[in-house]
């Protein structure tokens, strides 16, 4: 991870394990010639308390004569702004300012990563149905980012700071149940502890093999790449014969450029456009389209042809630039929602009546709606004349479909079936922004 004379710059939050890997780090400057700086970000979100941090990271840079960088970042609002979480636009601030840092300072990024946290990770992405990639978790070292404590224990981080007289401050946020990751760090952790003392490390060795299983399947999909490639994107057909191993990890290569970790389902719906042609949102405007014999990941305002996202209630759909908004709630709560905003109710659906299989997706050939309280059922082509959509704007109306049914038109409404009913129990509520724009 490091060479004689290195620069590192160490990720500083205050917690044991940054501040354990500080004082090891300066442990070694002397016998490997090594340049120590720290970067220290004040997210602004835990208001004295983070302000405490700060202050406990610029004393323990002092008392290790290390050169401390401290960024300031209110991140609730610049995820607001991106509209994306609070813990993904922490993460994208933390790293933009280590490689800012280390770029000036022609220096390696080291990061607390700790063997525990790996586990965490596993877990965390186990319970998102991650494939092989998400299964590997944390990589000891990624470009210029080393993690040097990454087969070290948060127990031994903790026991190492008592034993060298290292004071170290807790954040509060790890200590509650708001997070899936403090969920699992508090609650399935200590369980599995209790099956097998040394889980963390058996993580560490799982993820090792992994890892070698996953760098052969980047190289073969690497090479099937170059095969496939063609002008303006990738053959189909070189896709379509491709292992189902080896398209994965191609079409995670691609998104890779993206900095985008694309869900299995995403990569499922890539599979089916390669084989049918069509489109498929993988997040925020960055599409898959597959059309003519090719296949190229693109940036775009507007959604191709042959759009479509996964119906799922904890993963809105991002169309045409804009964002919708799902909530699921019983039929008590919606009742109450119902009489402060009326106007939601056009766009409320039984819940427990759209299948598993119904995707987020624009108009297709053979769609078909039936229009509540008049028991007629139109092609969504003739419906869309009647209401007078220009053809050009047609491509930006989203629809939630399950094969040719449609079950939700944006600016329209549920269909007949789907609409709420007194055998109601749940209710999803779909918040759609453009709705008065179409």
């Amino acid at each position: 991870m490091l060479q004689s004379g290195d620069s590192v710059v160490v990720g500083l939050s205050g917690g044991a394990d940054s501040c354990a890997l500080l004082c090891f780090l300066c442990a070694l400057r002397e016998k490997m010639d090594l340049k120590v700086y720290a970067c220290h970000i004040n997210h602004q979100l835990r208001g004295e308390e983070a302000d405490r941090d700060e202050s406990f990271t610029v004393m323990l840079c002092k008392r290790f004569g290390v050169p401390l960088f401290v960024l300031h970042k209110d991140v609730g609002a610049e995820a607001q702004r991106l509209k994306i979480g609070t813990e993904q636009c922490g993460r994208e601030v933390r790293y933009s300012f280590f490689q800012e840092k280390a770029s000036e300072l022609y220096a390696k990024i080291a990061t607390a990563h700790t063997a525990s946290d790996n586990a965490e990770t596993v877990l965390f992405n186990m319970t998102r149905g991650s494939g092989l990639a998400g299964l590997c978790g944390i990589p000891p070292v990624r470009g210029n980012i080393i993690r040097p404590l990454i087969s070290c224990t948060r127990e031994e981080t903790e026991a190492y700071c008592r034993e060298n007289s290292i004071d170290y401050v807790t954040d509060s946020t790890n200590l509650t149940r708001e997070y899936t990751r403090n969920k699992l760090r508090l609650d399935v952790m200590p369980v599995l502890r209790r099956i097998n003392p040394s889980f963390e490390s058996s993580v560490c060795g799982m993820t090792g093999h992994l890892r070698e299983a996953q760098e052969y399947l980047d190289l073969q999909a690497e090479a099937a790449l170059d095969a496939a490639r063609v002008s303006g994107g990738y053959s189909t057909e070189g896709l379509a014969g491709m292992h189902k191993a080896v398209f994965s990890a191609a079409v995670r290569k691609l998104c890779a450029k993206y900095e985008l970790i694309p869900e299995s389902k995403h990569i499922e719906l890539m599979r089916k456009i390669v084989y049918n042609s069509g489109a498929v949102e993988i997040r925020d405007g960055i599409y898959a389209v597959s059309g003519q014999g090719i296949f190229r990941i693109t940036k775009q305002k507007e959604a191709p042809a042959g759009y479509e996202q996964p119906f799922d209630p904890d993963a809105p759909p991002f169309f045409c630039g804009k964002s919708f908004t799902l909530a699921v709630m019983d039929i008590a709560e919606y009742e109450k929602v119902k009489k402060i905003e009326k106007k939601l109710f056009q766009d409320a659906l039984d819940y427990d009546k759209i299948p598993l299989t119904s995707v987020f997706r624009t108009k297709q050939s053979g769609d078909v709606f039936s229009l509540p309280f008049r028991n007629v059922t139109k092609p969504v082509r003739k419906l869309f004349t009647e209401m007078k959509i220009p053809k050009e704007n047609r491509s930006s109306v989203l629809l939630l479909a399950d094969g040719s049914r449609v079950l939700w038109i944006s600016a329209v409404g549920p269909c007949a079936q789907c609409m709420v009913s007194s055998s109601t129990r749940r209710v999803l509520l779909i918040s759609a922004e453009d709705a008065e724009n179409i």
